[in-house]
């Protein structure tokens, strides 16, 4: 048993954040449907790189699900979808707000269906509001949302962060949302709206730039790898490449110093305090790296371990996908896929005792579970014969079964 085992999801997404949403909750073991338009399904399908012609992409973010073939435009199809809802738990969506309601699948069309459903929204900007109805993507909400006003380099261009951090926290926040309704429901038993946009997801990171801005009005800008108020924690130059430290502690900083052979910048006591040593960045961070840049970066960091100093390397994803930690701790592991054969994923953040997460199949084919689904959901042969035939469902081969 996973710890939602005998919950079922309804995905209707595409991209990332809803799909990322329901990737957490099919780990953490809930039947996850995912529906998709039978021309193509979801646009990640169309992005490589391809491995036997299928997105290694859309195989690692869908793992764990099931395919459905729907054409919710069409009424046949969308009286499909109503028959799936009847028989979930929640539903997770990430089209432009309004859209499933102009299809007569929002969550006041559905709740009178199911009164327990949880319909969660993810949005680029909230489903109101005057931006609700403008396209929102990943970088405009770290754009908006202040992200990139913080990120990179002082005095040079904007840059965002290198992975696309608001879809994937507001992903997060959605399926957080979604267990969290659930919760409420064993009280109320009703389900509810859950409303969570990539903008807001990029604003709920801002605790230091909040605490500057409230305290003093002082508005935070990039700083490189620095942190915004104690020093030294940030990237170190090495011989042969970089390190992090973070020494803000006075044992670490003593730690720092005797790692390092600088009982001068020890006994200097313009650097006694991290925030002191903040505002001295500029001459303390040079004065590190005069030693740093003469010792191999597997050096620095044995010495820095010795002493107790947070550290670490700088790994590119080379280094990280054959971390022998990440290995040892079993992180990545292999779903198994009917055309890609086995597909390394990454694991799951989340490790539970005796609730285990689940490790199954990889990204379905399209619509490799339409009939199976249906049948489940209480369609007759004859109803889905008539849905394959009219072109309001689609199915594929049958996928490998769940582990």
């Amino acid at each position: 048993m996973s710890p939602l085992s005998g919950i079922r999801v309804v995905e209707v997404g595409a991209f990332m954040a809803a799909p990322f949403a329901t990737m957490q909750l099919a780990d953490l073991g809930a039947t996850v449907i995912k529906v998709e338009n039978p021309e193509g399904g979801d646009q990640v399908r169309a992005i490589g790189p391809f491995t036997a012609g299928h997105s290694s992409p859309f195989a690692r973010l869908n793992r764990n699900k099931r395919s459905v073939a729907l054409d919710l435009k069409s009424e046949p199809g969308a009286a499909a979808f109503r028959r799936l809802v009847q028989h979930a738990d929640v539903l997770v969506e990430n089209l432009r707000p309004g859209a499933m309601r102009r299809l007569g699948l929002g969550y006041d069309d559905l709740s009178p269906l199911n009164p327990g459903l949880v319909y969660v929204s993810a949005s680029g900007w909230g489903q109101d509001g005057p931006l609700a109805n403008l396209p929102g993507l990943d970088i405009m909400a770290q754009a908006r949302g202040g992200l990139m006003s913080v990120t990179g380099m002082p005095g040079g261009d904007p840059v965002k962060v290198g992975v696309p951090i608001a879809d994937l926290v507001c992903g997060l926040y959605g399926a957080l949302g979604a267990v969290s309704a659930l919760q409420a429901r064993h009280t109320t038993g009703q389900g509810q709206h859950v409303d969570v946009s990539l903008l807001e997801s990029a604003v709920s990171f801002a605790i230091w730039e909040a605490g500057k801005y409230f305290a003093t009005g002082e508005v935070g800008g990039p700083l490189g790898s620095a942190h915004q108020s104690t020093a030294p924690y940030q990237a170190i130059r090495t011989a042969d490449g970089w390190c992090t430290v973070g020494a803000v502690t006075p044992k670490t900083w003593q730690g720092l110093c005797a790692a390092l052979g600088l009982p001068e910048l020890l006994a200097d006591e313009r650097y006694a305090d991290a925030h002191d040593r903040h505002g001295l960045r500029h001459e303390l961070i040079p004065a590190i790296e005069r030693v740093t840049t003469t010792r191999t970066t597997a050096d620095v960091v044995a010495a820095l371990d010795a002493h107790g100093v947070p550290c670490a390397p700088i790994s590119d994803y080379s280094q990280v996908f054959n971390d022998e930690h990440l290995e040892q701790r079993r992180f990545f592991w292999d779903a198994e896929h009917p055309e890609m054969g086995p597909v390394r994923q990454l694991g799951s953040a989340m490790r539970f005792s005796a609730t285990p997460t689940r490790r199954g199949p990889a990204g379905p084919l399209l619509g490799a579970d339409t009939v199976e689904v249906l049948r489940e959901c209480g369609l007759t042969g004859q109803e889905i014969d008539r849905l394959l035939a009219e072109g309001a469902a689609a199915q594929s081969p049958t996928p490998l079964e769940s582990t």
